[in-house]
């Protein structure tokens, strides 16, 4: 039986339910005016005017109004504005002697260990930096099992400006680095990615991850290599055993640049972005094939939660949709060529160089790419990050300051929400998303760090604590998120949550209490 057409809205077969043409930004409703993007700061201005808001404000104002509150510029949810809040307002460490260790990439997992007492779950931080160390921290809270190694004390550098700096007395706990955890590779760390992505709002306490995903860089003499991190057995508190070299294991070499990597959930595959284009690397065969061909670098990828499908964002600002399911014809098939036109503001810059190589109207790639959903943006891409609740949803970031979001159905429509304030002009920066999928938060090359809410695209944070340029991120993975998908958040959620960003200055940590 074919499903009725409803007018605004298209039934999407596999989900078996009608979603709206037009859906609305994450975490909003469809009551729910969006407030307009904020003015960039001015220069010097490094304290969001949102720490101003106290919160006794906003309960006063909860009971005289209820949860639905007046502002200046509309009515809010008060859940929605003690988020807001609470996210403005982060403390932030700085673990001594982690200086390039975590400009590379950074992930933290659960792991296994074993003690006198038996296997133990124990939370391990990855670090790889720009100078091709690869190294495990254990993050120590409660207690610590390694008593060996190199301790990392924490320092707080930044505090909330409202509050006494005496109800923030306590610290993190520190890092160690077990002797034998440390291995230098052949060349720059430039990913590090959990083998079998996990929903925010499926990742449950306890769980521990089996295989970790690497990548180098490549070199003047060597390319790329993709490496696979065992942690299937339980790690030893024996120190005459190196934790790193039995369990690293070369999944494939490759004779170029390696700019980036992703793995899909099934734990079967993963995509890794080179000078070259995109390729496919099956993690259990090792084998890989290129799913595209391009001349343009792919600086980074992202997979759909369903594993067929890659955005691959490129350093001439194209963001390409690529279908990475098996080829007809298999291994050998040749991939379909395209021209991709530039949009007309490309060509306008590329009309007033005098080199050749820049006056093309169009740029050629091969794969079994979508068209219609080829987009650009003003300059080299520098992240590309998917909303996992969310799924049509992802962000983008490009090296001349834009951060904006995107729907996969509306691509030609342009950006659904922007972000302003970003700093950048030619450095990879990742993006973060909290487990919540409410903010969203980056590093700049003012050496700044910003924290926006997705749905109204406000600045919500932004504060300078490194002396260099906050380049990576990630989320601290134990933590487990109990918000639903229709938009509810339970104020306080954000207490107890961690992220750890990565510099050439060091290691910090920004947590919510």
């Amino acid at each position: 039986m074919q499903p009725r057409e409803l007018p605004g809205f298209y039934y999407d077969v596999e989900k078996n339910r009608y979603f709206p043409v037009k859906a609305p930004i994450p975490g909003s409703s469809s009551s729910t005016r969006l407030s307009k993007p904020p003015s960039p700061l001015k220069p010097g201005n490094k304290i969001c005017k949102r720490i101003g808001i106290r919160t006794t404000k906003l309960l006063r104002s909860r009971e005289l109004c209820g949860s639905v509150i007046p502002f200046r510029k509309g009515k809010c949810k008060f859940e929605e504005e003690c988020l807001k809040l609470h996210a403005s307002q982060p403390l932030v460490w700085k673990y001594q002697e982690t200086n390039r260790i975590g400009d590379g990439a950074l992930e933290q997992i659960s792991t296994n260990i074993n003690t006198v007492d038996g296997q133990s779950l124990i939370d391990v931080l990855l670090t790889g930096g720009v100078n091709g160390y690869l190294s495990l921290y254990e993050v120590a809270e409660a207690g610590h099992h390694f008593d060996y190694g190199v301790k990392c004390m924490p320092d707080r550098v930044w505090t909330p400006v409202m509050e006494k700096q005496t109800e923030y007395s306590k610290a993190v706990g520190h890092i160690c680095r077990p002797r034998g955890a440390s291995l230098a590779m052949q060349s720059s760390i430039s990913s590090i990615k959990m083998v079998g992505k996990q929903s925010p709002c499926t990742i449950a306490d306890g769980s521990t991850i089996q295989h970790v995903l690497i990548t180098t860089l490549g070199s003047e003499t060597t390319g790329g290599s993709v490496y696979v991190l065992d942690l299937m057995r339980p790690l030893d508190l024996n120190p005459s055993i190196p934790i790193m070299r039995n369990r690293m294991h070369e999944v494939a070499p490759f004779d170029c640049t390696i700019w980036t990597a992703d793995c899909n959930c099934k734990r079967s595959h993963a995509v890794i972005g080179t000078n070259m284009g995109a390729a496919l690397v099956n993690l259990e065969t090792k084998v890989s094939s290129w799913v595209c061909r391009t001349r343009s670098d792919v600086l980074s990828v992202q997979l759909d939660q369903s594993g067929n499908v890659v955005l691959c964002g490129l350093r001439n600002g194209a963001v390409v949709t690529v279908d990475v399911r098996e080829k007809q014809g298999g291994y050998f098939a040749r991939l379909t060529r395209h021209r991709v036109p530039y949009p007309s503001h490309k060509i306008s810059e590329a009309s007033s160089r005098t080199v050749q190589k820049f006056s093309k109207q169009w740029f050629e790639l091969k794969g079994k790419i979508y068209p219609a959903s080829t987009f650009f943006l003003p300059s080299s891409i520098s992240c590309l990050r998917s909303l996992q609740l969310y799924d049509q949803y992802f962000l983008a970031s490009s090296m001349d300051g834009s951060v904006k979001l995107y729907d996969h159905r509306l691509i030609q429509r342009g950006a659904v929400q922007s972000y302003e304030g970003h700093v950048n002009s030619h450095t990879r920066i990742q993006l973060g998303v909290d487990p919540s999928e409410r903010f969203v938060f980056s590093g700049g090359e003012d050496r700044g760090f910003r924290i926006w809410s997705i749905k109204s695209g406000e600045l919500l944070f932004e504060d300078e604590f490194s002396n260099s340029v906050p380049s990576t991120l990630c989320w601290q993975q134990t933590q487990k998120f109990s918000g639903e998908l229709d938009g509810t958040y339970q104020y306080g959620e954000m207490h107890g949550l961690s992220a750890w960003i990565g510099s050439e200055e060091g290691v910090f940590r920004m947590q919510w209490r």
